[in-house]
């Protein structure tokens, strides 16, 4: 006798799309990974477009330079926080939200005229804060343990190759379109995903009402915040249109940084931080998110330095400046999912 059909992403609906992983489980990771992917991509698709955007508007290096700071800057303030928004509210509600967020940030960006672009910017960033952290969360619910190192590969090449396609996409858009056309040609894949999730993504998880300590809140805005604006003003002040000396901001952070710890850890003793520290007491742990750390740090300033040195030094067309990015994206995508099964295979080893 046939039982009930179920929507719960961890049981088969119609037999299992990859080996080891049910079909409705595979459907809602390459919604969360599709959607990330966008998302991640919108990051550096922004660098190429920096000096058309400067000619086009008539804003100075520095204020477009924000356009990609800026973004930045408002993922670092709204990432602490989604530890507690994960614990919350549903997956489905924060994965609505965050692409409600992303999808009225488009729109605003592909219609605002130079003052407002920011503004749509911001709103992008503060939706695309949230979900990479719900992304990693969510598949660890449904995936099982046995599929987990090759999943980990696809997810690498949504953070890793993402951000290395940008600027090449944005150089094909710019010379082909124009600068308007990068969110334009994004809005509708963001309201697909959207409508996608509205309609197929469920994921069970438990949520709690813990309490969120403002203080906390403000401490991380001013740590993340605080160093991120010091580091993006050093080149401002080069060009002599910093809006205050960077070590101000920076050692502001510092500062709010040392005190943010100090609280999380006393906070960790009542479960009420907001962002737990404990896994830093690992070694492992520690030494892999510092070499993440770096390996990152070095991506990004590298897909958004050398746009500007090849358009602005070079004077090469935005296209030729966002061809190199693409090889190293691919050489990644090659790579990340064979990786990934080889650290499977040794984990399975030592277990």
């Amino acid at each position: 006798m046939t039982g009930p059909a179920t929507d719960h992403p961890g049981e088969p609906a119609g037999g299992p799309a990859e080996p080891g992983i049910p079909r409705s489980a595979a459907v809602v990771m390459w919604l969360l990974v599709g959607s990330a992917f966008v998302m991640i991509l919108n990051e550096t698709i922004m660098s190429v477009a920096l000096p058309v955007l400067i000619a086009d508007l008539g804003i100075s290096v520095g204020t477009a330079q924000w356009l990609t700071s800026g973004f930045l800057l408002t993922m670092a303030v709204v990432i602490p926080v989604t530890g507690f928004l994960l614990q919350r509210f549903a997956p489905r509600q924060i994965y609505i939200a965050s692409m409600t967020l992303f999808s009225a940030g488009t729109l605003v960006a592909a219609l605002a005229p130079a003052p407002v672009l920011m503004t749509g910017r911001v709103v992008q960033a503060a939706g695309t804060a949230v979900m990479v952290p719900l992304l990693m969360t969510s598949l660890l619910r449904i995936i099982p343990p046995s599929r987990l190192g090759a999943t980990m590969g696809t997810i690498t090449i949504v953070i890793a190759v993402a951000p290395a396609i940008g600027p090449t996409l944005s150089g094909v858009i710019l010379t082909a379109l124009g600068w308007r056309w990068m969110f334009w040609i994004v809005l509708p894949i963001a309201l697909i995903a959207l409508t996608a999730g509205l309609l197929r993504l469920r994921i069970t998880a438990e949520t709690r009402p813990i309490p969120l300590d403002l203080l906390s809140v403000l401490l991380s805005a001013l740590a993340f915040g605080g160093l991120v604006f010091g580091l993006s003003s050093v080149g401002e002040q080069a060009r002599g249109e910093a809006l205050v000396t960077p070590w101000i901001p920076t050692a502001v952070g510092a500062v709010a940084m040392v005190v943010f710890v100090a609280r999380q850890i006393r906070l960790q003793r009542t479960g009420a931080a907001l962002l737990d520290l404990r896994p830093l007491t690992f070694r492992r742990f520690t030494v892999a998110l510092t070499l993440v750390v770096l390996s990152m740090m070095s991506l990004f300033g590298v897909l958004i330095l050398l746009p500007l040195y090849m358009q602005g030094v070079l004077h090469l067309d935005p296209f030729v400046t966002g061809s190199p990015c693409f090889p190293a994206g691919s050489r990644w995508a090659c790579s990340a999912r064979s990786s990934a099964a080889c650290t499977t295979g040794s984990a399975r080893a030592r277990w």
